[in-house]
C-alpha cells in the first residue's frame, strides 16, 4: 500500500512540475506564449553529439518554415483598432486604453500593405540557419557541392530561401546551387488535404474545444482596464475576440523592428496570457497534431511530404557527394510532420486537453518562425558500413521512435523501413 501510495504521489509531482515548467517558461520569456508566433530562439543544444568513431556527415534533407512575418491579412490589424477606435469614439477608453490604442496604429501602419511578408528578422533567422549549418556540417558543403532548393510559391518562403543561398555561397562560391518555387512542386511542399481536413473539427471535437475554451478565457480584467464602464464594454464588445487579437498582436510583434520600440503585453497578466497560450495550443493540436479526438490522422497530412524526403534521400545516398536539399515552407507542414516523425514524443495520443500542459505538449517548441527539420546523414569514412542518420528539431538532436545505434544517431534502413511501413498503414 505504501509503495503504490509512494509512487502515486511521484506521478503527481512529476505532472505538476511539467505543467509548472511550461509556466515558468512562458513567465521568463514571454514570447514564448506566441506559439507560431514565437521568434526563432536559435538551438538551445550548445554542442552536438559527436557521431560514432569513423563516421562523417555527407547529406542534408530539411524541411524549414519561413522566417518571421507580419500578420496574414489586414483584418488580424484591424479588428481591435475598429473596437479600440470605435471605444474611444464613445469617449470609452480608459488613459491605458487610449495609450494601447496608440500602440496598435503604429504596428497597424508599419504591417500596411505588407501583409504576410517576411520580416528583417525572418531573413535574418534564415541566414543564421543556414550558417550554423555549414559550421556545423562542413563536411557536406565542400567543394562543388550540389544544392537542390526548392519554396512553396509564397513570396515570403521564397525570400527565406533566397536568403539561406546567398549565406550559403558567402561561405562557398563553388557551391552549385539551384533554386525553384513553382506550383509543380506545392503537392507535397504544401499539400492541402480537403479530406483530412474535413476531419480536424467535427461537431464533437468542436464542442471539447469549446468547452476546454471557456474554462480558460479570463478576460474581465482586461477590459476594465481598457474600458470605463462595464456596461459599454459588456453590451458593444466581444471580449474573447478583442484579447484574442490583441494577444495576436502582442505576439507577432516580436517578429517586427518595432519590438525594439514598444511591447503590448503589458496589456495582459501572467494569468492571462497562461490562459490565451492554452487554448491556442490545444487548438494547433487538434488541428494538426495526433489528437485521438478526431482519431489522430491529421499528421499524415504531410505524407507526401515524407514520401518525397524518403525517396530523394535514397537516392541521394547513392552518390558520392550528393550535399543538400533544401526545402522552405510553412509551419502547417512543419508541425504535423514532426508529429508524423514522433520527434521528441510529439506523436503521443492524448485524450484530454486539459492534459497537454502536463504531458509536455508545447506548440512553441515544435513551430517557431523559422521552425526546420534537419536530417542528418552519415557514412563510414573507409565505405564499410551502415548509413547512420539523426534528425535536428530546430537544430536541437530528437529523439526517433526507433532503437538507437548511439545517442541520437540511428540506422538508415531502420528509420526508412519504419516510416515507409508507417506511411504504407494508412488509408484516406
Amino acid at each position: 500500500m505504501k509503495k503504490h501510495f509512494a509512487l502515486l504521489t511521484l506521478l503527481l509531482c512529476v505532472g505538476t512540475l511539467s505543467a509548472q515548467l511550461s509556466k515558468q517558461e512562458i513567465r521568463e520569456n514571454v514570447t514564448r506564449s506566441g506559439a507560431n508566433y514565437f521568434a526563432y530562439p536559435g538551438p538551445q543544444q550548445d554542442s552536438l553529439t559527436p557521431a560514432p568513431a569513423g563516421y562523417v556527415p555527407y547529406y542534408i534533407s530539411h524541411y524549414g518554415r519561413h522566417g518571421s512575418r507580419y500578420l496574414i491579412t489586414d483584418d488580424d490589424y484591424d479588428l481591435a483598432y475598429r473596437i479600440l477606435l470605435r471605444g474611444d469614439s464613445a469617449g470609452q477608453l480608459t488613459p491605458f486604453g487610449k495609450d494601447v490604442l496608440r500602440r496598435v496604429v503604429m504596428v497597424r501602419e508599419e504591417a500596411r500593405k505588407r501583409y504576410g511578408e517576411l520580416t528583417l528578422r525572418g531573413a535574418e533567422q534564415h541566414r543564421g540557419i543556414a550558417r550554423r549549418m555549414y559550421e556545423r556540417f562542413p563536411e557536406v558543403f565542400e567543394g562543388k557541392t550540389h544544392i537542390d532548393a526548392k519554396s512553396t510559391v509564397v513570396i515570403r518562403c521564397i525570400l527565406s530561401m533566397e536568403n539561406a543561398l546567398q549565406e550559403l555561397y558567402a561561405l562557398n562560391p563553388d557551391l552549385d546551387i539551384r533554386h525553384d518555387a513553382s506550383e509543380h512542386d506545392m503537392w507535397y511542399m504544401n499539400f492541402n488535404d480537403p479530406e483530412l481536413n474535413k476531419k480536424k473539427m467535427p461537431e464533437e471535437v468542436q464542442r471539447a474545444y469549446d468547452e476546454f475554451c471557456k474554462k480558460h478565457q479570463k478576460n474581465d480584467r482586461i477590459m476594465r482596464q481598457l474600458f470605463k464602464s462595464e456596461t459599454y464594454w459588456k453590451k458593444n464588445v466581444d471580449s474573447q475576440d478583442l484579447a484574442y487579437h490583441l494577444y495576436k498582436l502582442a505576439s507577432n510583434l516580436q517578429s517586427s523592428e518595432l519590438r525594439r520600440e514598444i511591447t503590448l503585453y503589458d496589456i495582459f497578466n501572467e494569468e492571462e496570457i497562461y490562459n490565451l497560450w492554452l487554448q491556442t495550443n490545444a487548438w494547433w493540436y487538434i488541428n494538426f497534431g495526433p489528437c485521438p479526438l478526431n482519431g489522430g490522422v491529421s499528421p499524415y497530412s504531410q505524407r507526401n511530404l515524407l514520401r518525397v524526403m524518403l525517396d530523394e534521400a535514397d537516392s541521394c545516398l547513392q552518390q558520392p557527394h550528393p550535399g543538400a536539399s533544401l526545402r522552405y515552407g510553412h509551419e502547417v507542414c512543419v508541425m504535423p510532420l514532426v508529429c508524423l516523425l514522433e520527434l521528441d514524443n510529439y506523436g503521443q495520443a492524448i485524450d484530454d486537453l486539459e492534459q497537454l500542459d502536463d504531458a509536455g505538449w508545447w506548440c512553441y517548441r515544435i513551430f517557431p518562425m523559422a521552425c526546420n527539420v534537419q536530417m542528418i546523414f552519415y557514412r563510414p569514412q573507409n565505405g564499410d558500413g551502415d548509413i547512420l542518420m539523426k534528425v535536428l528539431l530546430n537544430e536541437n538532436e530528437a529523439r526517433l521512435p526507433l532503437k538507437a545505434v548511439s545517442g541520437p544517431y540511428y540506422r538508415w534502413d531502420d528509420f526508412k523501413y519504419y516510416f515507409n511501413m508507417k506511411l504504407a498503414s494508412y488509408k484516406n
